[in-house]
């Protein structure tokens, strides 16, 4: 089963470059979609799409295309673009490979994030401190995303922003997934609480530490809990 996926995607305003405006536009929807939430495929309709980006089909075709380069998509002949999912075994792959960038952005944030930031993440995250997380498991899961974003982003290294933002995807999905199955939302809640306190102490080999086998964690989730990926 699969059907075409309305994306959120707003209209571009044309420039020098509608190809790579229409790239950005199917890349930040195509980030910020469930796709490991649902059983069917995700199928990409081009001409909705060039519709709703409000330009010809020809640079969203060429946006699909570099896409599918690098392994967003994937292009069937005679049926269409499907956003591309991983199976279990590369998923935890992607997850190791995210932890460890993570786990160094932590260490760096001691170092490089201002009092202000690492003060502000108490507040930024009230979720992770009030009430339990099956009771609004859908704020808990955003929260859940933007905090490790968060870290990456105070850790101030482009190279692991850059690596990191084509993991978030499939990421994203697995984690959002992952707190709807056992005990992991509550310990998910519990360990980001200790990680927010490594980071407001500075003390950057916990932080790094605890970042790590927080996504050691997730990975060890995935491999019991993630036959459904195959």
């Amino acid at each position: 089963m699969s059907n075409s996926e309305p994306l959120s995607v707003k209209p571009i305003v044309a420039s020098s470059s509608l190809r790579t405006l229409a790239y950005e536009a199917l890349k930040t929807a195509i980030t910020n979609m469930d796709i490991y939430g649902r059983p069917d495929e995700v199928r990409l309709d081009e001409r909705k799409l060039s519709q709703d980006l409000g330009v010809s089909r020809t640079p969203v075709r060429e946006a699909l295309t570099v896409l599918e380069q690098e392994g967003f998509v994937r292009s069937e002949a005679r049926r269409g673009v499907f956003v591309i999912k991983k199976n279990k075994r590369e998923i935890v792959s992607m997850i190791h490979a995210w932890t460890a960038l993570e786990s160094m952005a932590a260490r760096l944030a001691c170092a490089r994030a201002t009092d202000a930031q690492l003060r502000s993440l108490r507040e930024s995250f009230p979720e992770f401190f009030e009430g339990q997380p099956s009771e609004h498991i859908d704020e808990y899961s955003d929260a859940n995303i933007r905090f490790h974003q968060r870290i990456i982003a105070l850790g101030h290294c482009e190279a692991i922003a850059d690596l990191t933002s084509n993991l978030l995807m499939h990421v994203r999905g697995i984690r959002s997934t992952a707190l709807r199955q056992g005990d992991r939302a509550e310990r998910s809640i519990r360990e980001h609480v200790a990680i927010i306190s490594a980071l407001e102490a500075r003390d950057a080999d916990l932080a790094e530490r605890l970042v790590r086998e927080h996504g050691l964690g997730l990975a060890q989730h995935v491999d019991t809990y993630g036959d459904y990926l195959d």
